[in-house]
């Protein structure tokens, strides 16, 4: 049978996902074949999934190879099914050898549905030409969402409607003013992905003049970001070597960002952003092992009985008393969930807003934690920074 025809026919149509099953041959012993679009360093391929009774095999296909490949299939199988943004694709080849093939294109529902969009107005859009995205693996070099990045596209859309809660309430301020430039430290960057999506946000989609620096220890790190910074032209983008604690800065800052910083380096980020007098705080903590190590109760024991609840417990008493502290020193604060706990176990977010928090707020706060320390005997840096803020309070 002459199945080039119809390999063009699906490769025409941008396929997201192609499956092969119904074997025609017993002793094949691939009872399916999935092949699925995704990105590799940069450069889309096709994924396939051999599927035997009991295993998975995996190869990567480039794309030059995808029609050889589809052939090749077209001769083993009965069924072939595929989808794309726009179209559904069905062959079946009959006892008699007789093929049926149709292509149609999708109902406005099926297709939001394929595209993973679900009619949800992400800010950062498909279609959208984000070059650290397409660096990442998240969009096509067309600006389509890979198919296998789809939850790390939702998480970084969420991780931007976040921040744009609180960025669009002040906003016109700085976009009626040319002049004004926002200024954002980003402490612990690591590689950094989420900040150039930032500086994107900030530059393209709000037209606010920025200036982000990005902080981490790792040399090599931060050469690597400024040499990325310049590919993308993102002028106003540094990225210093330095220690969060004891980190000097000469410009007003406006926002912190400190994502996944380590254990206590999220409490001396927390701390230089509060005597920064910061407008807005994003923190994602992360390696809380502070309060693990020090704890200690007899009334409540059954709580640091088992290593793993007392894990748990610790980490979620250590971004009770952060969010305390920040609302104690002034800040509204909020705890929010930005990534399903399937994906992270890392997924609490606080952010935190410089605010008029009324003196008995603020002066409860402390006592909460106060009342916390005394029946869990811990230790937590952000509260021993603030030592002398807290005497003041009480």
């Amino acid at each position: 049978m002459n199945f080039e025809i119809y390999a063009d026919e699906i490769i025409s149509s941008e396929p997201i996902r192609i499956i092969f099953s119904n074997k025609i041959k017993s002793e094949n012993e691939y009872i399916k074949v999935k092949i699925n679009v995704t990105n590799l360093k940069g450069k889309e391929i096709y994924q396939v999934e051999k599927f035997t009774d009991k295993q998975v095999f995996h190869e990567n296909i480039e794309k030059d190879d995808i029609k050889r490949t589809l052939i090749e299939l077209m001769s083993d199988y009965k069924q072939l099914s595929a989808v794309s943004s726009e179209y559904s694709i069905d062959m079946r080849i009959s006892k008699k050898g007789k093929i049926f093939f149709s292509k149609k294109e999708q109902k406005n529902k099926i297709k939001e549905d394929i595209s993973h969009n679900k009619q949800k107005n992400y800010i950062i859009k498909e279609g959208m030409d984000v070059a650290p995205l397409i660096d990442l693996g998240v969009f096509t070099p067309k600006g389509k969402v890979i198919n296998s990045k789809y939850d790390k596209y939702k998480q970084i859309n969420r991780f931007v409607e976040i921040v744009d809660d609180e960025v669009k309430k002040i906003e016109k301020e700085y976009q009626n003013d040319e002049s004004k430039v926002l200024h954002i430290l980003d402490f612990g960057c690591g590689k950094s992905y989420l900040t150039f999506i930032l500086y994107y946000y900030f530059t393209e989609i709000k037209k606010i003049n920025v200036k982000i620096t990005g902080l981490d220890l790792k040399k090599d790190v931060i050469n690597n970001c400024n040499e990325i910074a310049k590919k993308y032209k993102y002028d106003n983008l540094h990225f210093e070597l330095g220690d969060i604690n004891g980190y000097k800065y000469n410009d007003n800052v406006d926002i912190v960002l400190t994502l996944h910083a380590c254990d206590t380096a999220t409490d001396y980020a927390l701390y230089n952003a509060i005597k920064w007098n910061a407008k807005i705080i994003f923190s994602v903590p992360c390696c809380q092992h502070e309060i693990n190590s020090t704890i200690n109760t007899s009334k409540f024991d059954i709580l640091t009985k088992y290593g793993l609840i007392k894990e748990k417990v610790s980490s979620l008493f250590t971004d009770a008393v952060r969010a305390n502290m920040m609302e104690a020193m002034g800040y509204k604060t909020q705890l929010l969930e930005f990534i399903d706990e399937q994906h992270s176990p890392k997924n609490i977010l606080i952010r935190s807003v410089k605010s008029n928090v009324s003196k008995d707020k603020r002066k409860k706060a402390i006592e909460q934690i106060e009342r916390l320390k005394e029946e869990f005997n811990f230790e937590q840096t952000l509260y021993s920074l603030l030592a002398e803020d807290v005497n003041k309070l009480l």
